[in-house]
């Protein structure tokens, strides 16, 4: 659905599998829904989707009869041959089939004629740059896979249509492997494990997009904290607090506004002022640096803050805790001398790496680097001085080649102001999100006017380098949640260890064991109900604790416990002080 005339060579075969399978649905819709209206159909990362508007609505059970009219259509391997029409002709054509949202389509390409594909004997015809399959016969194996809402064209003040998903490999091998990745992967979905093990809560009352976290959830998010906030501590980072609004001029100032302001807040007016919550902290930052006269001997000054932010996302985009409208934010940012950048730039991915590999990220396979650049051309979105990006770009891109790591560059990924090295984290199903980013920025101290004098008393200005060290804490915990399944290491485990006494009588041996491995600071719950002990280890295990210790008559004789770990494997008896110090050597190993 756009100009004909750009170059589509080099497109992989198997996207061209997909977008043919995408006309395939579209085919196998209108034989079953006549009067349906077509959207677009494109093709995505694991196959592909088209979006209708049905008379009436269509159920899952509906997607079988599609499917195998789908699969008879590629049976009948049938040929795809392009043609073109003038514009005239292309609305008359849509007229006639009363295709509104083509006819809208039209509208945007500014084509003379216009490309179109017919499949089989005039049996569908489709607005279509391309490029196909030569047949339905080469599409391979296929399954539609689910419905969605999905406003048209992404307007949420445009008509809510039916997004039809479906699934396309180059063999019914391929095809099965992936579905069963994506049913391990619905196992590990953190909206469905966080809600299981009662992490975290979402209310329409509060509002979309805002989390509200459980005493077991805030145990969890408080643990990264404090491991990141020390870490940053030990490697030279000055914790700080800033303040969640500031005035409108702030981001003004720093150029955030216009090229931000669709996902920033509106602002509130206090006193004939104009405030918002703030989308991001690095003018706040600025501001501490810009608070007295800096001198080169206190560069590098490495300023980090967990920082709550807010940025208003779409409700459609909203996604658990991968993406929401308030979020808390390990971010820094480190005022430096030029001749410092690469130094700092290499001390901060390895902050970055040494918290993934605690977390038992790999590089190369959970994570790769993405060398974010700006376009040049653009001179509304990126701040224009060639040689600065010059310069900066080709720091970022030295960092990764002397680090020997996966990478990739991405034009026009970058900020206003400045290249950045994105960590592209994936996730249970192979997507990449940017978990954590590293950005060279030449743009801010110029308007900050940031200044250090150098060794002869000269004022200089410096360079700036935005960090996030663990990303936004919401994020990474919806990674780790489905990394782990929910079942966190001890270290960051809700509840380290519970202890079961099997019966009334061991109560009172139960909680002085309680009490005692609370006193030493374990997460320990005493679970004295008036239960079976199977009971209580099977909800001990369905809530993933780490340990279990298990008190009878046996263990009051001889003053131990009988631990059991994770996965029902029975570790026997245990003296209290071995077993508290199994357990910090285990925390303090983070393993």
């Amino acid at each position: 659905m756009a100009n004909s005339n750009v170059n589509l060579e080099n497109i992989p075969e198997i996207e061209k599998m997909r977008h043919t399978a995408s006309h395939i649905l579209a085919q196998a819709v209108l034989k079953y829904y006549p009067d349906a209206k077509l959207g677009i159909g494109p093709a995505i990362d694991d196959g592909f989707y088209y979006d209708f508007q049905f008379n009436e609505p269509i159920t899952d059970e509906d997607l079988q009869q599609i499917e195998k009219e789908m699969k008879r259509i590629i049976d009948a391997n049938l040929p795809l041959t392009q043609s073109f029409m003038k514009r005239k002709q292309a609305e008359k054509f849509f007229k006639e089939k009363e295709q509104r949202f083509k006819i809208e389509l039209l509208r945007d390409i500014p084509d003379k004629e216009l490309s179109f594909f017919t499949t089989g004997e005039n049996q569908f015809v489709d607005m279509c740059r391309g490029p196909h399959v030569e047949s339905t016969g080469k599409v391979g194996a296929v399954k539609l896979m689910s419905l969605a809402g999905a406003y048209w064209r992404g307007n949420e003040k445009q008509p809510m249509l039916t997004r039809i998903y479906g699934l396309a490999f180059k063999t019914p091998k391929e095809l099965r492997k992936h579905i069963t990745m994506l049913e391990e992967a619905e196992k590990r979905d953190h909206r469905v494990v966080g809600k299981n093990l009662g992490l975290f809560v979402f209310s329409d009352l509060v509002g979309k997009g805002l989390p509200l976290w459980t005493a077991k959830g805030a145990t969890v998010r408080r643990e990264l904290e404090r491991f990141i906030v020390d870490e940053e501590l030990k490697r030279g980072y000055q914790h700080v607090y800033t303040p969640d609004i500031a005035k409108i001029d702030l981001y003004k100032t720093s150029g955030h506004y216009p090229y931000y302001k669709d996902s920033m807040y509106a602002p509130i007016k206090i006193d004939e002022e104009e405030f918002m919550l703030r989308p991001m902290t690095c003018p706040h930052h600025f501001e501490l640096y810009r608070s007295q006269k800096r001198s080169y001997r206190e560069l590098p000054m490495r300023i980090a803050e967990l920082a709550k932010l807010y940025r208003y996302e779409k409700s459609g985009e909203l996604t658990g805790l991968m993406r929401v409208r308030s979020f808390c934010l390990a971010d820094a940012h480190i005022v430096a001398m030029p001749s410092q950048a690469e130094e700092e730039i290499n001390q901060a991915l390895d902050l970055i790496e040494y918290a993934s590999q605690v977390f038992g990220l790999k590089a190369n396979e959970d994570y790769r680097y993405r060398l974010s650049l700006g376009d040049r051309n653009n001179s509304e979105k990126y701040y224009k001085d060639d040689a600065a990006w010059d310069f900066a770009e080709n720091v970022l891109r030295e960092v990764l080649k002397k680090r020997d790591v996966e990478s990739y560059e991405a034009p026009g990924e970058a900020a206003f102001y400045g290249p950045k090295i994105d960590i592209q984290m994936k996730n249970t199903v192979g997507k990449e999100d940017t978990a954590f980013t590293v950005q060279y920025d030449f743009v801010m101290p110029k308007r900050f006017d940031l200044k250090y004098d150098d060794e002869k008393g000269e004022e200089k200005e410096p360079i700036v380098i935005h960090r996030s060290s663990i990303g936004a804490i919401e994020r990474i915990m919806a990674l780790l949640i489905e990394k782990y399944a929910g079942a966190f290491p001890l270290w960051l485990a809700p509840v380290q260890a519970k202890i079961l006494p099997i019966s009334d009588s061991h109560n009172k041996y139960a909680q002085e064991i309680t009490q005692r491995l609370q006193e030493t600071g374990f997460r320990v719950v005493l679970d004295n109900r008036n239960e079976t002990l199977q009971y209580k280890i099977r909800d001990g295990e369905v809530n993933k604790v780490p340990y279990l210790a298990i008190v009878g008559d046996k263990e009051i004789g001889t003053q131990t416990v009988s631990v059991r770990s994770r996965g029902s494997k029975e570790i026997g008896l245990m003296k209290i002080d071995e077993f508290i110090q199994s357990l910090q050597k285990e925390i303090a190993n983070k393993s």
